[in-house]
């Protein structure tokens, strides 16, 4: 295989990180909407994340946040975003690099998105072949009866499955 040297891969994971960014910016302005609430993970030890170091000490590889009903002063930039939580009754400030987001997951309308760790994490655990798109990633759910043909046997064999967007819209 040649040599990307467009880094096309690195395009379309910022891309994506641009989704989050909007959507971020959307909540700044106008608070959430409807029944939506994020669920944003990101490396706690990722360069340019300034979270408490009691934090990073009970979340030292990674961490999620979750905004729906009790945060403040989210403040959205190109580069990071920062919001204010209270952990123990006391406020404290995160500030998140998008580049340290590691997922984004709206229950709401079952949205989610999973960022492929930069070059320096993908040596310290296994990751998503280089190049890869990021995945989308639906909510789990129970595989019932109706699921499977009656005559299919048990399988532990794990298949990949293609996901369409339209899937997970609202009919």
């Amino acid at each position: 295989m040649a040599k990307d040297y467009m880094n096309y891969g690195g395009m379309v994971q910022d891309a994506l990180r641009g989704v989050v960014r909007q959507a971020l910016t959307r909540i700044a302005a106008q608070g959430l909407p409807g029944n939506h609430h994020l669920y944003l993970s990101f490396k706690s030890n990722g360069p340019g994340v300034d979270i408490p170091d009691y934090l990073r000490e009970r979340y030292p590889d990674e961490m999620t946040i979750v905004l729906q009903h009790q945060y403040w002063g989210l403040e959205v930039t190109d580069e990071w975003f920062a919001v204010q939580f209270n952990f123990n009754k006391m406020p404290e400030r995160l500030q998140i690099p998008y580049a340290a987001m590691t997922g984004f997951f709206d229950p709401s309308v079952q949205f989610g998105l999973q960022f492929q760790p930069t070059e320096e994490d993908a040596a310290a655990r296994p990751a998503v072949p280089a190049g890869e798109p990021a995945a989308f990633v639906p909510a789990k759910r129970e595989e019932t009866a109706e699921d499977k043909p009656a005559d299919t046997p048990p399988s532990d064999e794990k298949r990949g499955e293609v996901l369409t967007l339209d899937a997970f819209r609202k009919k």
